[in-house]
């Protein structure tokens, strides 16, 4: 079996994956990934011009900016980097992950270059990358419930509040 044959079958929908939905829309789904792959151009434009200084930590935060775009474009839009043999494998099993870890993982990408050096031209060009991250953090909170079902529960809490206060009231007296 040729490595072509291997990525196809990795990145090929599994029947037992789409059937466990992690609860986000169809648009929702694609604004991340838009989000997504906007943070990768963001984070390339801005670490390599972070790159063009004679700041070593500048440098550092540049390559690592770049290293995320990448990484953002790998996970993200797997068409972007056909060049690449294992990039359909990648992206199959960066599909695979929870929302909540994509979020902590895009997060925290885009918070180290900060921490490296915090320029604008670092601040910027991460501020995509971790909004992504913000996005897959808020899709992995859920659907928000509906009005009956919290006027439910408000109900039952009142009921008990007014259950609690005439207790406590008749043991005083």
């Amino acid at each position: 079996m040729s490595s072509q044959d291997e990525q196809f079958q990795a990145a090929a929908p599994d029947p037992a994956a789409s059937s466990a939905d992690d609860g986000m829309t169809w648009w929702y789904r694609w604004l991340c990934r838009i989000a997504g792959v906007i943070g990768g151009v963001s984070c390339a434009f801005a670490g390599l011009w972070n790159c063009v200084t004679i700041n070593p930590l500048n440098i550092a935060a540049g390559v690592w900016m770049m290293l995320n775009a990448f990484v953002l474009f790998l996970c993200e839009a797997p068409f972007c980097c056909q060049f690449i043999e294992f990039a359909n494998a990648v992206s199959a099993r960066a599909d695979k992950l929870r929302p909540w870890q994509k979020a902590a993982f895009y997060c925290g990408m885009a918070v180290f270059p900060v921490m490296l050096s915090l320029t604008l031209t670092t601040l910027f060009g991460n501020a995509i990358a971790f909004a992504t991250g913000v996005l897959y953090g808020l899709s992995a909170l859920g659907k928000k419930g509906d009005a009956i079902s919290y006027a439910r529960i408000h109900q039952q809490q009142k009921q008990m509040d007014e259950e609690k206060l005439t207790g406590a009231l008749e043991g005083q007296a």
